[in-house]
């Protein structure tokens, strides 16, 4: 790379509608000069989590404002981007299509390229983004959909060393809170009611301890907070304020205990170069007591810790443009055959966790 690259990036994989435009300099760090999110927590509020179709048409209504915000911010018009980014997948379909077609039509009207990217590896390569971390990397990927540990060693080169068998931690938080009547999104509701609550009350299991690896397993801790919940409803003829503290508080520090001991393992797996750094990222990162025992994890380990500011760990499309701005220099640009993928394995060497549908491997 000769010369700074500004590319415009598009997201739209689950209910943020997001663009943003960063700039990757030849020999220095790189610059997010605009971050737009536009997100949808009350259109899906009345319905205890998103659905699909009107997240999908939400997206189709407010990408092209969003992209000429995040133009407007950078003061930039569209002749002074060198690329268009767009998340290709994988996510919920309709809202990858809108993303993917909007993308498609810019990079047609103005003939600029276009870059296809991974969802997973625009949270796996923020770290590059934020802190300008070096190869190879540990990261724990941790988000409403996905919850994996990667060894990162180039901007397309990923090897996945363990992961999820089923809920994702996110789909845990968003699922418990539900069970014992906290708002949506669960992450940030269970967080402040187990600031209240008393995590010794309750006995949940932590599963998948018992077995080597790093595979996790959130669907057992989940049904054991529903029958917790029961339990205290049949005792009481109702759930108290209380009850629903210990519970999240319980339920969180399950949660907290599985990652922890995981990535001690995947430490295990992570070759001892120097210097090593734990990264995570995803929504879920924006937990403080996960992000407190990871750390805790990383100084046993004598690595160095990096987790994004906040507003880089949820969905955003700046790390979107980011990606595909690094990846640019190892792959050529998509064209207009691009399609949208509900389903994309990161690692594609190793078989699916999740299993194979008719539309390919789920993660």
């Amino acid at each position: 790379m000769s010369r700074p690259l500004t590319f415009l990036g598009l997201e739209s994989s689950c209910d943020d509608t997001a663009a943003a435009i960063v700039r990757l300099a030849p020999n220095g760090p790189a610059q997010i000069l605009s971050s737009v999110v536009a997100g949808q927590t009350d259109l899906h509020a009345a319905f205890g989590g998103v659905v699909p179709e009107i997240a999908a048409r939400a997206h189709a209504e407010k990408l092209d404002h969003c992209v000429e915000q995040a133009l407007t911010q950078a003061n930039l018009t569209l002749s002074g981007v060198d690329a268009i980014a767009v998340t290709a997948g994988p996510g919920l379909i309709g809202g990858v299509v809108s993303g993917v077609m909007c993308a498609k039509g810019l990079a047609a009207a103005t003939g600029k390229p276009l870059y296809g990217v991974n969802h997973l590896a625009g949270h796996a390569l923020t770290p590059r983004l934020t802190d300008d971390v070096p190869y190879p990397y540990l990261m724990l990927l941790v988000s409403g959909g996905h919850c994996q540990f990667l060894l990162v060693s180039g901007p397309d080169t990923f090897k996945r060393l363990g992961g999820t068998i089923d809920d994702a931690p996110g789909e845990a938080f968003d699922k418990v809170a539900r069970l014992i009547a906290l708002p949506q999104p669960g992450g940030p509701a269970i967080e402040q009611a187990a600031k209240s609550g008393d995590p010794r009350r309750f006995a949940f299991p932590r599963p998948l301890m018992d077995r080597p690896g790093c595979d996790m397993s959130f669907s057992g801790l989940k049904t054991a907070v529903l029958r917790a919940r029961d339990a205290a409803v049949a005792a009481q003829s109702g759930l108290t304020l209380q009850d629903q503290a210990d519970l999240a508080a319980g339920f969180q520090v399950a949660v907290v205990d599985v990652l922890a001991e995981k990535t001690r393992r995947a430490f295990a797996l992570y070759p001892a170069a120097a210097p090593r750094t734990l990264c995570v990222a995803g929504g879920v990162a924006a937990n403080g007591a996960i992000r407190l025992a990871l750390e805790t994890v990383s100084r046993e380990h004598e690595a160095n810790f990096v987790a994004p500011p906040l507003a880089l760990c949820t969905d955003n499309a700046a790390m979107i443009a980011f990606a595909a701005a690094e990846q640019s220099q190892h792959r050529t640009p998509d064209d207009l055959s691009l399609s949208a993928r509900p389903r994309w394995p990161l690692d594609q060497s190793q078989p699916a966790m999740l299993g194979s549908g008719k539309k390919g491997a789920k993660a």
